[in-house]
């Protein structure tokens, strides 16, 4: 029992550390990009993952939902959420307005969608080819961590990366209450999730499970 505990903490902290770095880099690379050298000038134009890690959200709470996951029955199925260090970009900056920050906002769960189409396109190649148990659990975890992050972070709520898609399409007066949020920073993130996030987790873990069976069934 330990030592899948082990595994299973060095496999999960392995993921999140490949997933949420390229997460993070895609959204300074977009930004960019987009004509922002923000990101750069900040020296988080890098696939250094110390350079993006938030030591609780990327890491510690990730984590404990793994564990919650395995070891009690009644959080089975609890989505893996997680974030990091926001990537600091001037949205007047950028090009095409809105659209270009929503662009730059979206380049970080969509990297996470696409290494979990990646990983599902692995899963089935391994299985088919009888795969060793292994591998098809490092697989699985990498996995369950990339669709947990591309849910999570395409929630619209500041200053998770969906907001940026309803800035672009929402009326002034919800960019306002938006805008506001934003400026709390990370304690407006921390309320969320200690105050909403426990309201739309059966939200979040429904479709987090109707992903990963659309992907590997």
């Amino acid at each position: 029992m330990a030592d899948s505990t082990i595994f299973l903490i060095i496999a999960v902290v392995g993921s999140i550390l490949v997933s949420m770095t390229l997460h993070e880099a895609m959204h300074a690379f977009a930004s960019n990009w987009l004509g922002d050298d923000t990101a750069r000038l900040e020296g988080r134009l890098t696939l250094n993952p110390i350079r993006h890690i938030d030591p609780f959200l990327t890491v510690l709470l990730p984590l404990s939902l793994i564990l919650l996951n395995i070891n009690s029955v009644s959080a089975r199925n609890l989505p893996i959420v997680g974030a990091a260090k926001p990537v600091p970009f001037n949205p007047a900056r950028v090009k095409y307005d809105d659209f270009g920050a929503a662009m730059v906002g979206l380049a970080g769960p969509l990297t996470n969608l696409a290494l979990a189409l990646v990983t599902a396109v692995l899963i089935r190649l391994s299985f088919n080819a009888g795969g060793g148990e292994v591998l098809l659990s490092l697989l699985f975890i990498f996995l369950q961590v990339n669709v947990g992050f591309f849910v999570f972070n395409m929630i619209p709520f500041p200053p998770l990366d969906g907001s940026r898609l309803l800035y672009a399409l929402a009326p002034e007066p919800v960019r306002n209450i938006m805008a506001q949020i934003e400026n709390m920073g990370l304690a407006g993130l921390f309320i969320f999730i200690f105050l909403f996030f426990p309201l739309i987790s059966p939200i979040l873990r429904t479709v987090n499970i109707t992903i990963l069976n659309l992907l590997i069934g």
